[in-house]
């Protein structure tokens, strides 16, 4: 028989044994290795949940940063050992069957947010215990002055076995006593420390205060001061310390003597230096990353009157090409030369360079004048990224696009700042790439239109903030009204009624056409309908509607149109589905398929905007097309007497192949009549434009119709 196969329980306890035997030899506690088992196992249990949570959540991982200072592993080394242990099996043993890559990156991030949890519970802790020396200091006090005066010999006891530095000195700072730990901190015996004066142990470093608060002590304006202070030991080496200073007065309240306690900081002040900078650093480049960048541009835009910035937001052209095809650890080595290169282009005073994640970096410099150096900071960055990169036997050609906002500080926020920057450079992108332009507030506001316009449109479908509207077609023969094109508009509640080329491209980038185009189908067939009713006869009236390129390739198209047909009790002869000829270009069976489905049920199918789609006239015998839509750009000239004879035979041509392949043709942009009768002299046959009638609400042209009718 073969073993049942561990479940995510026991790989949870497996991984909580292997994290407790790396910290246990590292860790001062009373415990045993299995009960500090007992005590990682539901940490474990977190950092499983948080790594294959939906979303990433700092605060798991943070707690379980704080929860190991909690189980005193404090050492340096139990940190250092619990991450490794993170990185080595969290993803082995908790990971289950999810998508490796993601689950590594997930990872990678859980460590930092863990670290940074225990440098923050570690910093809490110092501060708990900085103010237990401070009151150790203050009873410290109490007992040297006691032993003082009352036995020599005790205060020696006190003095000599403290486990923290203990220093006397006179009024004048005339270093007196020293015990042994305080002469161990600084490297040497007592008389290397003894007979010094406070005054020379003066550091760079020094806090303002410091020693405003000491000439207030030695005074007898104050009892004790504490402070974060750095000495120079002899070798040159630092010495922090967090130093207590006390005033101890003679059995007349007269000051006499200054007490000193210190405690070395030195390797704890590391080691939080350290994690500072995995924390505020990007692991893969080394450079400065998203948090330590918006703390420095904060800074910048909070600086006083008078001072500028430019922002340089940069984007690789092409990235993902380069992922996907030659791997991630190509794509890592292409970006650390390229920081390599970024930030040999950020040398002078004020500049940075910083990765924001991904292939995405940020350049910033900072100054009174910063019209010339935003741009000379472009170009060298522009320059620095021609030279190819040479990866696993290929050379790689680097291309960027970068977004430039430049400006005084002070006026906005660093996240409209940045979102300034993003969408620069995606206007940069778009315009092919490989190049830098400079922010503008009317560009910007443009593109923050448009996404607000993109994350609204699904509500306003669901609240029906869409209509449509109706532009008759006329038949040029006879001047009769044969049916009407719908078009739909947006009642937007801050932007008032919206035309199509305001929100189908988003649409369609979106997806949310489909269910629109539904909508406007289903809409326009029962108008049909209603039309043909009140009309006391089938008649010729019928409905063009539009279809979008990602309509014509959804499954569900001849379906649905069959489905809204039926329901609205229309024939399929009263609609016309007009699909535009660039969509139709080169089109394949399978595209053409739904189409010729449509058609040889009696949907009319219209080839619009026909002539700018630069087709293959041939083309015109294999399409499923009844119609031609001529587009208005042919018969501009038309408005005006006399027309242009090279456009007279251009759609002279048209219409007499159009009819030869037994296809109808219509005009858009009828303007003038002068330009609809040239049209029914050329012998097309229906049209639509102002000269006709507006898009309108629904009635008026029914009662354009019964116009016709009685007419």
């Amino acid at each position: 028989m073969t073993a049942e196969p561990d479940g995510p329980e026991d790989r949870l306890r497996r991984f909580a044994t292997i994290w407790s035997r790396a910290v246990f030899p590292v860790t001062s506690t009373s415990l045993t290795r299995p009960e500090l088992e007992e005590r990682l196992l539901p940490l474990a249990r977190r950092l499983s949940e948080a790594l294959r949570a939906r979303s990433f959540e700092a605060e798991a991982p943070r707690a379980v940063g704080a929860a190991l200072v909690g189980a005193h592993c404090t050492d340096p080394d139990a940190l250092a050992r619990s991450l490794d242990c993170v990185d080595a099996y969290l993803v082995l043993y908790c990971g289950e069957d999810g998508p490796q890559e993601d689950l590594r990156t997930r990872c990678s991030r859980l460590q930092h947010a863990m670290a940074a949890g225990f440098a923050q519970e570690l910093r809490e802790r110092t501060l708990a215990e900085q103010e237990a020396i401070a009151q150790a200091a203050l009873r410290a006090q109490g007992v040297v002055a006691q032993a003082l005066h009352a036995s020599e010999a005790r205060f020696r006891a006190v003095f000599e076995g403290a486990a923290i530095g203990i220093g006397i000195a006179d009024l004048q700072g005339n270093i007196l006593e020293v015990n042994g730990a305080l002469a161990r901190m600084f490297g040497g015996g007592e008389q290397a420390v003894r007979g010094r004066n406070v005054s020379e142990w003066t550091h760079a470093d020094d806090a303002p205060q410091v020693w405003r608060l000491y000439d207030e002590l030695v005074r007898g304006e104050r009892e004790h001061y504490h402070v974060e202070k750095a000495f120079y030991r002899p070798d040159g080496t630092v010495l922090w310390t967090n130093l207590t200073v006390s005033l101890l007065r003679d059995p007349d309240g007269k000051p006499q003597y200054q007490l000193a306690l210190m405690e070395d900081t030195t390797e704890r002040r590391l080691l939080n230096l350290r994690l500072r900078y995995e924390a505020t650093h990007d692991a893969l480049t080394g450079l400065p990353n998203r948090t330590l960048f918006f703390e420095r541009l904060e800074k910048v835009l909070a600086a006083g009157e008078g001072q500028r910035f430019g922002l340089c937001y940069l984007d690789l052209d092409g990235f993902k090409t380069i992922n996907d095809s030659l791997g991630h650890a190509a794509g890592d080595r292409l970006l650390v030369e390229v920081a390599d290169r970024l930030q040999s282009c950020a040398t002078a005073p004020g500049e940075m360079v910083a990765r924001l994640g991904g292939d995405e970096f940020v350049a910033l410099t900072t100054g009174p004048d910063t019209h010339r150096e935003v741009d000379d900071l472009a170009a060298r960055i522009m320059n620095a990224l021609v030279a190819p990169v040479r990866i696993e036997g290929r050379e790689l050609t680097v291309r960027g696009s970068i977004g430039i906002v430049e400006g005084p500080s002070g006026e906005r926020s660093p996240a409209e700042v940045l979102r300034s920057a993003d969408i620069t450079m995606y206007r940069a992108k778009s315009a092919g790439g490989n190049r830098f332009e400079l922010a503008d507030p009317e560009a910007d506001a443009r593109a923050i239109t448009r996404h607000g316009l993109t994350t609204a449109l699904p509500a306003a479908l669901e609240r029906g903030e869409f209509f449509i509207e109706y532009q008759p077609l006329v038949h040029l023969g006879d001047g009769s009204v044969r049916g009407a094109e719908a078009l739909v508009r947006w009642l937007h509640p801050q932007h008032g009624v919206l035309g199509p080329d305001r929100f189908i491209p988003l649409a369609e980038h979106t997806g949310l056409i489909v269910p629109l185009g539904r909508w406007v189908l289903e809409q326009s067939v029962r108008q049909v309908g209603h039309w043909r009713e009140r009309c006391g006869e089938p008649g010729p009236l019928r409905i063009n509607v539009n279809l979008s390129p990602c309509q014509l390739t959804h499954p569900g198209l001849v379906q649905d149109t069959v489905d809204i047909l039926e329901r609205a009790g229309v024939s399929p002869e009263a609609l016309c589905l007009e699909v535009t000829e660039s969509a139709l270009i080169g089109a394949d069976d399978d595209l053409l398929k739904p189409l010729r489905r449509l058609a040889e049920m009696g949907v009319d199918i219209a080839l619009d905007d026909f002539g700018t789609g630069y087709s293959n006239l041939a083309n015109l015998r294999r399409l499923p097309v009844s119609v031609l839509k001529l587009d208005r750009s042919f018969t501009q000239s038309m408005q005006q007497f006399p027309a242009d004879p090279v456009d007279l035979k251009i759609v002279e041509g048209i219409v007499s192949l159009a009819h030869s392949l037994d296809l109808a043709v219509t005009v858009e942009g009828v303007e003038t009549g002068a330009q609809a009768e040239q049209l029914r002299i050329l012998g097309c046959d229906t049209a639509q434009g102002w000269y006709y009638a507006r898009p309108g609400p629904p009635d008026r042209l029914h009662e354009l119709a019964l116009v016709d009718a009685t007419g």
